[in-house]
């Protein structure tokens, strides 16, 4: 059971990932295709907090709360179980073995760039309680 959940922590770690860094590709691509899916505010503001999060716990000297979790929960009592081998490969491409400041330097370098796509690819802002004329 334990093995189940640090490999469902670990599919939403990716699954988070995926999100992330679609957004970064999608939104400008999108502006200039005229995708109206880009504009999407509050999609844009969830993609804005995930990587401003993760900005965050690497500047605090944080590991990921996924990770640490995932890790907790993987190392817990008795033997490991074998990892299959997908999550394998997944898990040697999204886990690199930088020190954290790396990643500080990266991550804050990708929510600035997230937060500047605000600006060239602004999002349209929610109408609450106006009809559509």
């Amino acid at each position: 059971m334990l093995a189940f959940a640090a490999s469902a922590i670990f599919w939403l770690h990716v699954a988070i990932i995926a999100f992330n860094l679609f957004g970064l590709v999608a939104i400008p691509l999108g502006a200039w295709c005229a995708w109206p899916f880009v504009y999407a505010f509050w999609w844009r503001a969830v993609h804005l907090l995930s990587l401003l999060t993760v900005a965050m716990q690497a500047v605090l000297g944080r590991a990921c709360f996924l990770t640490v979790w995932q890790s907790d929960i993987a190392a817990g009592p008795g033997p490991t179980e074998h990892v299959p081998l997908i999550q394998g490969w997944v898990s040697k491409l999204i886990y690199w073995p930088l020190p954290l400041w790396v990643f500080a330097v990266i991550y804050v370098g990708i929510a600035v760039y997230t937060a500047l796509l605000w600006y060239w690819v602004p999002p349209r802002w929610p109408r609450f309680g106006r009809s559509e004329r």
